[in-house]
């Protein structure tokens, strides 16, 4: 039974970061060029310009999302 009890540990375990993955889509104020992060900028020289500060769960959502972002299209 412990067996099985540190199989599913692990399995947990390793599937907790790939379940936290977050990416978002930030303009840079001072060049305007917009890029995908994985972490929610916390400095004022990068915002959110996704709708509504949204992360989005994989990198080929927050990809479509920047094409779809005013701000980031008009450049």
């Amino acid at each position: 039974m412990l067996k099985y009890i540190l199989a599913a540990a692990v399995l947990v375990g390793s599937a907790l970061p790939v379940l936290a993955d977050e990416y978002y889509v930030v303009q840079d104020t001072t060049t305007k060029k917009c890029t995908i992060v994985e972490q929610k900028p916390t400095t004022s020289t990068q915002v959110v310009v996704s709708e509504n500060g949204v992360a989005f769960k994989t990198r080929t959502e927050a990809e479509e999302g920047m094409k779809t972002t005013k701000v980031c299209t008009s450049q």
